[in-house]
């Protein structure tokens, strides 16, 4: 009897999985089928339109512009897996390149160079040369001494970080949230106050290559135009012509299991499923023992709330419906981890984002011209606004329907609760009219020109297509805090046919919120059940180890 996989949700890991089946395993598309709600994930970019035709709570009235619920910065000496398994993926826009040619190449021709990284009220941009410049990372020795003290902790040592906060961690040294480094790293990687220092300990290591240039981002690696046109895309087209099957609109409700002796032998024989456009329309999939299940075990970008121009989002109160299958299952079997510990505390996680579409190139050059630098470069944080807002401006086009006139780039607010300084009501509530007001507030007491660009906002407004908010009320629950245990493994124990795909699987040494963790739990998955040793898994870097690195990131700490 033929074998086939089952893939729930069609986000990049699964995508991923489905093509090391294929091209490692060598089975035929045919026996693959992937499920999912919708077809962007966490990689997302697309006209506006196409969000409120596949989302069921992106019910707005101004359905103009682009859309980018958030940005996933890639790396290309920590992304082995990525840059390996693209390589067999070919571009879309370039007949003969692979998508890693195709990025790498554009990302070497258009090198990330930051020069206005943080800037605040009192000092505008902080690259003055003095004691604020951000080329300081303003540790004492009690930082110093604490950030060393985490990074070298074994990896054998690490429960002792169980349900610790980095505030906890930095508790005796609260001067570490005031610096430099603290605002560019949480702002860089989506961390708070009170995320796991376990996670924390983790990017320590696996990304002390970019230490000493976190400044100016040069260790980022930027995709030709958005994520999903970029890499999402090319990675279904080559499903789709090997003949996966994909089906869309199907929320996997829950797993059915073999009742075992013990009962500790995970083996599913089906799932049900909800036809999410068809209300009422349910189904169930029987699934022979020696099939595979692929199960996306929680989604960051899952109950998001969208709003337009003049219309506030309003907030999805779901549980997110990839953790809430992964609850069900977990109340199977004791192993398979605690979703609550990253699903039911927002206030750890919780963050938005604001995609703002012009029609004109005006406002674009106006930012180009006050933050210095051109597309493609900017991260730009004010690190005194209220819910510490951040722009980035993408190379133009973002999106292969752009057209020339049009300028697209997007934001975020790390505290979407709290009031702006320009409108006096919380981010989560405000228009998108609103919060662009907010953002050229901002941008305003950062212009030191003689014609502010204040005097210039009715010409903006005019000019705006639409502005999207965005709430993700899960946006960075993978670093919530946590214990081991919490996450279950990519495989768990006595596992026969079910393998967990996400951000919330379990791998040693390696980092979550990078595309790099879904494509290594995808491969760890695959040759799991293909039999093929752990020797063969791509190699990776240990930079963490190597003397030169070190020395560079010892002399940064004490810049």
């Amino acid at each position: 009897m033929t074998q086939h996989a089952y893939m729930i949700g069609t986000g990049i890991g699964n995508l991923a999985a489905g093509i090391y089946l294929i091209r490692d395993g060598h089975w035929n598309g045919s026996q693959i089928t992937m499920f999912g709600l919708e077809k962007h994930g966490a990689n997302d970019g697309a006209p506006v339109a196409d969000y409120t035709d596949e989302y069921q709570n992106a019910a707005i009235e101004n359905t103009k512009g682009f859309l980018a619920k958030g940005g996933r910065m890639l790396n290309e000496e920590t992304y082995e897996n990525l840059w390996d398994l693209l390589r067999s993926v070919p571009s879309l826009d370039h007949p003969g390149q692979s998508v890693t040619d195709e990025v790498l190449s554009f990302d070497h021709a258009h090198p990330t160079h930051d020069i206005a990284r943080l800037i605040d009220k009192m000092n505008g941009i902080r690259n003055k040369g003095d004691e604020n410049d951000y080329r300081h990372m303003q540790f004492d020795n009690r930082d110093r001494f604490l950030l060393t003290k985490l990074m070298m902790m074994p990896e054998s040592k690490e429960p002792q970080l169980n349900d610790i906060g980095i505030d906890d961690w930095f508790a005796s040294s609260p001067h570490f949230f005031t610096t430099n480094f603290w605002y560019m790293w949480q702002t860089t990687f989506a961390f708070k106050r009170q995320s796991s220092a376990m996670e924390l300990r983790r990017y320590m290591n696996r990304m002390i290559l970019e230490f000493s240039r976190i400044n100016t981002l040069e260790g980022v690696t930027r995709t030709p135009y958005n994520q999903y046109e970029s890499l999402i895309l090319p990675m279904r087209h080559f499903l789709e012509e090997h003949g996966v099957t994909f089906i869309d609109n199907r929320k996997i409700t829950a797993l059915t299991f073999k009742d075992t002796p013990l009962r500790d032998d995970i083996i599913v024989t089906g799932f049900d499923y909800e036809v999410v456009d068809e209300a009422g329309k349910t189904g169930h999939v029987d699934i022979n023992e020696d099939d595979f299940v692929f199960d996306t075990n929680g989604s960051i970008t899952d109950s998001s709330s969208f709003g337009d121009m003049d219309t506030p989002l309003k907030e999805n109160l779901d549980y997110a419906p990839s953790a809430a299958l992964w609850k069900q299952a977990a109340e199977h079997f004791y192993d398979l981890g605690h979703p609550d510990k990253f699903f039911n505390d927002r206030e750890q996680s919780e963050w938005m984002s604001f995609t703002v579409t012009n029609s004109d190139h005006y406002l674009l050059n106006q930012i180009t011209r006050i933050t210095q630098q051109q597309p493609g470069n900017a991260l730009n944080t004010w690190i005194d606004s209220a819910g510490l807002m951040s722009l980035v401006v993408h190379h133009q086009p973002h999106f292969h329907a752009q057209k020339e006139n049009e300028t697209v780039f997007w934001g975020y607010i790390m505290y979407p609760r709290r009031n702006g300084e320009f409108v006096d009501k919380p981010f989560i509530e405000m228009t998108g009219r609103e919060i662009l007001t907010e953002f050229l507030g901002h941008l305003a007491q950062t212009d030191d020109s003689r014609d502010n660009i204040s005097n210039h906002t009715d010409q903006i407004m005019a000019s705006t297509v639409n502005v999207i908010p965005v709430y993700m009320p899960y946006a960075s629950a993978l670093f919530n805090r946590r214990a081991v245990g919490d996450r279950p493994l990519v495989v768990p124990k006595h596992s026969h046919n079910l393998a967990f795909i996400s951000q919330f699987a379990e791998m040693p040494f390696d980092m979550v919120f990078t595309e790099q963790y879904s494509f290594r739990c995808a491969q760890t998955a695959v040759y799991h059940f293909l039999n093929i040793p752990d020797s063969k898994l791509t190699p990776m870097h240990h930079y963490e180890k190597d003397p030169r690195v070190l020395a560079r990131a010892t002399k940064t700490m004490f810049r």
